[in-house]
């Protein structure tokens, strides 16, 4: 899992959230993006440091919400790579 894409779910979700005026836990927030809850929290904190998001409040910046809303809106690499299996 590429920590940058996770990064694009997390604000999306947490965008997605802030316009439908819901609250968001860090529970809520790893069954919307289905990644583990230290990755997401990592995730979060990294978010946090980069002035993206308010951790304490789990609430978007203007920033990040603007960010947020636009990746929300366009279609996203998935978390984790397909499983291929080749027959012999």
């Amino acid at each position: 899992m590429n920590p940058n894409d996770l990064s694009m779910h997390v604000l999306a979700a947490l965008a997605t959230a802030q316009f439908q005026d819901e609250i968001v836990t860090l529970e809520t927030l790893v069954e919307r993006v289905h990644a583990r809850r230290a990755d997401v929290r990592q995730t979060v904190s990294a978010l946090h440091r980069a002035g993206l998001v308010d951790a304490l409040r789990m609430r978007l910046t203007l920033a990040g919400f603007a960010a947020g809303h636009a990746l929300a809106a366009a279609p996203m690499r998935p978390l984790r790579a397909r499983m291929v299996i080749a027959a012999a």
